[in-house]
């Protein structure tokens, strides 16, 4: 009986301490607790971005935001150039070791760095498979069936300073958007179509149109556009 009655005055005792505390608000339904900004920078209402790091100015990086281009490996290489000016490079394998590919017994790394032995064996190969392609692209008369010479009208190609600028500038273009996923427009495809007219006047001189052909598929091989991703 003692027992009951001290629980009965301490139930009857709790409300009396608490009268001076603040009463508190019943949450309602679909209302949150506020929550603090995650960043260390609060919300202030003015767009302040607190802990989060800015993007970094376009202007710093040339207009570039992310990671910086990067060389094609020797795998990408080849077959970019197959799809691209139409037949593989035959000779990539042997080369392999000075473009960079890794040998996993001395080096187990591919380098991807454009160095000069790259740019002096790319050329080499750029010039047999170009030449080759074009050649061959001479006697297609089909336009379909050609990857160099496309636009160019039915029949077999004999003059390529037969061209008007619309269908120089036609082929550049096309060619272009085929290595490098991006049309020759401007000024820079101005300078191009200039290229193009004294590489089409030297062939005809030689009597060999699709030299003309090759140097443009050259150019565009050696070009970094080709080159990085």
């Amino acid at each position: 009986m003692r027992r009951l009655l001290l629980l009965v005055l301490v139930a009857l005792g709790t409300p009396a301490c608490d009268q001076n505390a603040s009463p508190v608000s019943p949450i309602q339904d679909g209302s949150l607790d506020p929550i603090g900004d995650p960043h260390g920078g609060g919300n202030n209402g003015g767009g302040s971005t607190g802990g989060v790091t800015p993007l970094p100015d376009l202007e710093d990086q040339n207009g570039r935001v992310g990671r910086s281009p990067r060389r094609l490996t020797v795998a990408q290489l080849g077959r970019s150039i197959e799809t691209a000016v139409g037949q593989p490079w035959k000779d990539l394998d042997t080369r392999a070791a000075s473009l960079g590919r890794a040998d996993f017994a001395l080096i187990n790394a591919e380098s991807t760095e454009p160095n000069l032995v790259f740019a002096k064996f790319l050329e080499e190969g750029a010039r047999r498979v170009c030449l080759d392609q074009a050649t061959a692209e001479r006697r297609i008369n089909d336009p379909k069936l050609r990857a160099l010479a496309r636009t160019l009208p039915t029949g077999p190609i004999n003059d390529l300073t037969t061209l008007d600028a619309a269908q120089t500038r036609e082929l550049l273009v096309y060619l272009s958007t085929r290595f490098w996923g991006a049309p020759l427009q401007g000024e820079e495809l101005t300078r191009w179509e200039g290229f193009f007219t004294k590489a089409a006047t030297r062939s005809k001189t030689l009597n060999k149109p699709e030299q003309g052909l090759a140097v443009v598929c050259i150019a565009l091989i050696t070009d970094s556009r080709f080159l990085t991703y």
